[in-house]
């Protein structure tokens, strides 16, 4: 079945970023797949949208993903829109991160993501879709404690250019947004008072950005306004990048 309504399939879909991409979709008149391995918070954040469809995938499985685009092929026909946003955080010492963790990390954050754009390829094809790859600042700037997460995330953000330069011939376009700290509910869990304090001395705006934000970058470079724009990555991060190693007190100065 190909349908003529757009469709976008966005990974960690049940949450965070992931919700508010599609919403934002949505409201520009996208069908939205979500897809996430929460079964039971995808069913309870799919269940208030209208125009949203729910798909069980644990995006580092190649068994579930395989279904996934089984599923896609039949009811859809066509994929306008990936948006691999799936992911785990895991923040620990480089001593503390054993082969288990490390791996356990890499097989969402990576592995998802060429799993993910591979099946659903030929839907892309189909569409001359886009691909937009969520990574994170952690992958443009070395941090403390980010062994394997920033690693896993800055690969993200070369297998990003390699699909640009391998599938721009079929009209597919693949970027990369790089979220610097977002106002989510796992960052207000695990960032005490003197973490933000710290991470507003350091980002120019002096704010973490919300979740709307970052899905506002990522729905446009899906979009028609983007057409000529592949292979890039955008650091939505408040300016956190720019400041490079900078020290803040003396940028106060």
């Amino acid at each position: 079945m190909t349908t003529s309504t757009p469709i976008a399939v966005v990974t960690g879909a049940a949450r965070g970023i992931g919700l508010a991409t599609t919403h934002l979709f949505l409201e520009q008149g996208f069908r939205v797949v979500m897809v996430d391995r929460d079964a039971p918070e995808l069913e309870k954040a799919a269940a208030a949208l209208a125009g949203a469809e729910p798909l069980v995938c644990d995006v580092s499985e190649p068994d579930q993903v395989a279904s996934m685009a089984e599923v896609l092929t039949r009811r859809h026909g066509r994929v306008d829109a990936l948006v691999n946003n799936a992911g785990v955080a895991d923040f620990r010492p480089l001593a503390g991160t054993d082969f288990a963790i490390w791996r356990r990390v890499m097989a969402t954050n990576l592995d998802g993501v060429f799993l993910t754009s591979q099946a659903l390829l030929p839907l892309l094809e189909a569409a001359r879709g886009a691909i937009v790859n969520i990574a994170s600042i952690s992958g443009l700037r070395a941090s403390t404690l980010r062994v394997a997460y920033g690693t896993s995330k800055a690969a993200v953000i070369h297998l990003t250019q390699q699909q640009a330069a391998e599938l721009g011939e079929y009209g597919i376009r693949a970027n990369c947004v790089a979220p610097g700290p977002v106002d989510t509910k796992l960052a207000l869990a695990v960032h005490t008072a003197e973490i933000r304090a710290a991470y507003h001395d350091a980002i120019p705006l002096n704010r973490y950005g919300s979740e709307r934000e970052i899905a506002e970058v990522i729905v446009f470079l899906c979009s028609d306004k983007a057409s000529y724009v592949t292979g890039q990555v955008i650091a939505a991060d408040g300016g956190f990048q720019s400041t490079g190693v900078g020290l803040p007190a003396l940028r106060a100065r």
